[in-house]
């Protein structure tokens, strides 16, 4: 007997941990929805900052996160970008990952009303299945009961390497002593959250990506997807 393919998959991990990359090309495969939760929280981030907002301000925040238009669309101008990130109507594609949001998006990030907020919206859009949903907390609290739980981790230098080559592939400045330095910040920020911090779920299936490419990444994760279909119940 045979076992249906897993309709929801959750894909959690580390900054630059690869997970987004690598839940894009699964999801072209399995002609899923791939959708990074991960710019949600960086949209309100920018949208916070933007509007001259302290983070350290929790109810203002909040309010930002409770009223922000957030639309992210499958294509968008040929500049390297994977979709495009709207905020309230405005193109912040690229805004959402400068230094500067990435810094306070741990802070922003921690308020259990933009989690609440966002988390809801999160699990509206997985609710028709065939997704591939990627995020620090989607197999622990966003969808708990996914099909197939995934959890991507590397070394802090390692995953600053690949942001630094990132930044400079688009034309962009790079410091690849600042970017290891707010990855560090931002895995002690994930780690001690008192809501949702960045664990694996304990039915998730970890994958250290410091050794491997993303096509060997990807090509683990199909084979985890077919053992399951071909599995004898």
């Amino acid at each position: 007997m045979t076992h249906s393919r897993p309709s929801v998959i959750a894909i959690d991990g580390s900054a630059a941990s690869g997970k987004s990359t690598v839940a894009a090309k699964l999801a072209d495969w399995l002609g899923y929805l791939y959708f990074d939760t991960g710019v949600m929280y960086r949209a309100v981030t920018w949208a916070v900052l933007n509007r001259g907002i302290d983070v350290d301000d929790e109810a203002a925040v909040s309010q930002v996160a409770e009223t922000l238009a957030i639309r992210v669309l499958p294509d968008g101008p040929a500049d390297g970008r994977q979709y495009t990130v709207l905020a309230d109507g405005q193109d912040v594609t690229w805004e959402i990952r400068t230094p500067e949001v990435e810094a306070a998006i741990g802070r922003v990030s921690s308020y259990p009303r933009v989690r609440a907020a966002l988390t809801e919206q999160q699990r509206q859009i997985a609710a028709g299945g065939s997704i591939v949903m990627v995020g620090r907390d989607i197999g622990t609290v966003v969808l708990p009961n996914a099909d197939l739980k995934i959890f991507m981790r590397a070394s802090a230098e390692e995953r600053a390497r690949r942001r630094f080559r990132e930044k400079q592939a688009l034309g962009k400045p790079a410091n690849y002593q600042q970017i290891l330095e707010a990855i560090i910040e931002r895995d002690r920020q994930d780690a001690e959250k008192p809501i949702s911090p960045m664990i694996p779920a304990p039915d998730a299936v970890i994958i250290d990506t410091d050794n491997l490419t993303v096509e060997q990444v990807v090509e683990r994760v199909k084979q985890l997807i077919t053992a399951r279909e071909t599995s004898p119940s």
